[in-house]
């Protein structure tokens, strides 16, 4: 009897590969860590502003110093630390939360406090920059895309379960509480990763480029671009959604829609994970597509509550995988500077998740909360243009390679 060869990278191979499951979601609790640390604070802002003696709009501040030490460190800190084996470069990033959350969780002290969550955010910059690389290092050939998005599930989980979960403890308990189990959660991950994690080794010397090499790579300038503008888009929307839902006399209802956006997202990142190494360039336009959807009806009939709801839904369902998507597309097309790439890409998404802070609030003052959904739309049509012309590097049709 003969036997059928399969041949190298076809389908019926692909299928029987599996993937390092334990691996991949300690790399999501590492996500899920990452993404929690940073919005807790806004779920706490009374709390944490009684106990620190400031008011809530500098507790508020928590934020922004993480984004900021995130943005000014990602790039540096990849370059510097090319050389490092990727475990101990992760096992540094995880033990930087436990201790940026533990002094968080004791300190009484303002700019101590404001310290501590810079380097949280200088931990955050090390693991964005490294986890999806990490991710498709660990994946059998044509299954990258879908390891990422297991990684990546831990942003919708942190925000639709660990916010909700986070701020309820701290009125429960106490917000020192809430950070102390972040920082248990930290110590808990470093002996799984230690544990499953596989190591792989640094680029040596002799084969690193300036990390400015990578916009040179055909597709990645696309990629950066899409996520600027689309995160900077989703921000002015999410972090203005209250006093959007107040202006459509919803202001009760905000949990509730965002519960439901929480929901649809959680659906996104399983379609995501399900077709991405298939349909990478369909799922990107696809969810700006919905995106733009949800803008459209928020825009012009958000009087009904129904359709906000109907809003949310597709909002969610565009949104929660873009963070997979472009990590992904950032990887592929940045090939042998997928590192730089990633680096570039946490980069610019902090920056356009401050600047969305910025630019909401002088819409929100300027021309009022109904310029939110508009503004969406504005910033979509360019985003949409370059994923749709971006055909032969950045979204190319067809499986990932």
């Amino acid at each position: 009897m003969t036997t059928q060869q399969v041949p190298v990278g076809s389908g019926a191979q692909i299928r029987k590969q599996k993937l390092p499951m334990g691996a991949l979601l300690a790399l999501a609790m590492a996500v899920f860590i990452t993404s929690l640390t940073e919005t807790l604070p806004a779920g706490l802002l009374p709390e944490m502003s009684a106990d620190l003696h400031v008011g809530e709009s500098a507790t508020g501040q928590t934020v922004t110093i993480y984004a900021l030490g995130t943005a000014l460190t990602a790039i540096p800190l990849t370059a510097a630390t090319a050389g490092w084996r990727r475990k101990r470069l992760l096992l540094t990033a995880i033990a930087g939360f436990a201790v940026a959350n533990t002094v968080t969780a004791v300190s009484t002290f303002y700019p101590l406090t404001m310290a501590a969550r810079f380097v949280a955010g200088v931990a955050a910059g090390l693991a964005w920059a490294l986890l999806a690389g990490y991710a498709r290092r660990m994946a059998p050939a044509g299954l990258e895309g879908k390891a990422i998005a297991i990684a990546m599930a831990g942003i919708p989980v942190a925000l639709s379960l660990g916010v909700p979960a986070g701020t309820f403890m701290g009125q429960a308990v106490t917000w020192q509480a809430v950070f102390l189990v972040m920082s248990a959660l930290a110590v808990v991950l470093i002996i799984w990763i230690t544990a499953t994690v596989p190591d792989y080794p640094g680029r040596r010397q002799e084969a690193r480029a300036p990390m400015r090499h990578a916009l040179g790579v055909p597709g990645v300038i696309p990629v950066l671009f899409v996520t600027l503008v689309f995160v900077l888009a989703h921000t002015i929307l999410y972090a203005y959604i209250a006093p959007f839902l107040a202006h459509v006399r919803m202001a009760d209802s905000t949990d509730l829609v965002l519960l439901v956006f929480g929901g649809s997202s959680l659906l996104s990142i399983w379609i995501t994970g399900a077709l991405i190494d298939r349909r990478l360039r369909s799922l990107t336009v696809a969810g700006t597509l919905l995106v733009g959807a949800a803008a459209i009806l928020l825009a012009v009939v958000a009087e009904s509550p129904a359709l906000v709801y109907l809003a949310a839904l597709l909002w969610g369902l565009g949104w929660g995988g873009v963070p997979t998507l472009l990590q992904t597309a950032a990887g592929h097309a940045g090939r042998h500077q997928a590192d730089a790439a990633q680096a570039m890409l946490v980069t610019l998404w902090n920056v356009a998740m401050a600047a969305g802070g910025v630019v909401g609030g002088m819409l929100l003052d300027l021309l009022g909360a109904t310029s939110f959904p508009w503004s969406v739309l504005v910033l979509l049509a360019p985003t949409l243009i370059v994923v749709v012309g971006a055909r032969a590097h950045g979204f190319p049709p067809g499986p990932s390679s």
